[in-house]
């Protein structure tokens, strides 16, 4: 399978840098059934820890952050690639980029074990639209068409 890359939204908060604040976090949003394409966090100074948020949906990750008083900053704009993991898959892109004359500003990976891989990549935000138009993105394919996870929302305004 070819490499295929869709626009992917984001947002990030910072908490404090403590034990349990990150799993608190995961608790409320799966409690609230916030499902996410991939999450990320990393210090920020000596006592805060950035939480960045890849939500399969938006909507309700806005609504849990009205009901709980949680500040988030976004929507930011990045991409998510999955495909086949072979020697030098992320070449290809790279390299289109850099013909671009884009910069990867940020980006992280992982393979499944089974033969896949999912990488996430952040170019600058006046890069975006190019990089959307070099990478052949289609924004109309969203990346949870392939998910096979069925959530029934039963989110309820807090008191």
């Amino acid at each position: 399978m070819a490499a295929t890359i869709y626009s992917v939204d984001y947002y990030y908060t910072t908490v404090e840098d403590r034990p349990g604040q990150g799993c608190r976090f995961l608790e409320t949003l799966a409690s609230e059934e916030v499902n996410l394409l991939a999450f990320n966090a990393f210090p920020v100074g000596r006592d805060r820890t950035q939480l960045v948020i890849y939500p399969l949906n938006a909507t309700w990750l806005g609504d849990l952050a009205r009901h709980e008083g949680l500040r988030l900053i976004g929507p930011h704009h990045s991409f998510m690639v999955h495909g086949d993991d072979e020697l030098g898959a992320l070449v290809t892109i790279h390299q289109k980029l850099c013909d671009a004359d884009i910069n990867v500003s940020s980006s992280n990976g992982i393979t499944d074990g089974r033969g896949g891989y999912r990488y996430l990549m952040h170019v600058h935000p006046e890069d975006y639209d190019r990089a959307m138009t070099v990478l052949g993105v289609d924004q109309a394919v969203r990346p949870g068409a392939d998910f096979r996870l069925e959530i029934k929302r039963r989110f309820a305004a807090k008191g």
